[in-house]
């Protein structure tokens, strides 16, 4: 292999990953795995709106998407697999969504504010869509934390870099 496919070759594999992007922008970019997400109330008590070993997953890419998909781990359905919820009672479908986030758009990243903007395109919850989600972002050593304030509680969201 001569340099010149050597070079070729290095700017392929390494377009496949996040470290050409600068500033946080590039930082957010890849798929995250969810560690925990904590309700915080104003007296301090907390509560856990996914479980306390909630599954999730959250992804930017390069070209400016994302998607979202949050469960409490353990929730239960009698609806059978491969059955379209349009068949399944409402109690069924209750339980079904009961616990389990989903959406999809695309993202802005505003380094200033620490704040990254999910404009939500689709939803498990209808209303969300053509919505704009706002969340502020620290990080907790390799960590990425994201906190949305929700009237009276805060909630905080630990990822961890799949």
């Amino acid at each position: 292999m001569n340099r010149r496919e050597l070079v070729g070759l290095m700017g392929l594999s390494a377009g496949s990953f996040a470290l050409a992007e600068p500033g946080v922008r590039g930082s957010l970019i890849g798929v995250w795995t969810l560690q925990s997400c904590v309700r915080t109330f104003p007296d301090g008590h907390k509560e856990y709106p996914f479980g306390e070993k909630p599954v999730g997953r959250i992804e930017y890419d390069q070209e400016g998407r994302m998607f979202a998909l949050l469960m409490r781990s353990g929730r239960r359905s009698t609806v059978a697999p491969g059955l379209e919820l349009d068949a399944a009672s409402a109690e069924e479908i209750r339980e079904a969504v009961t616990g389990f986030l989903a959406y999809f758009g695309s993202y802005e990243v505003d380094d200033a504010s620490q704040t990254v903007t999910h404009h939500v395109e689709a939803s498990l919850v209808p209303s969300w869509a053509g919505t704009s989600l706002k969340r502020r972002f620290r990080w907790d050593g390799a960590r990425l934390v994201l906190t949305r304030a929700v009237p009276g509680t805060t909630d905080e969201l630990m990822w961890e870099r799949a």
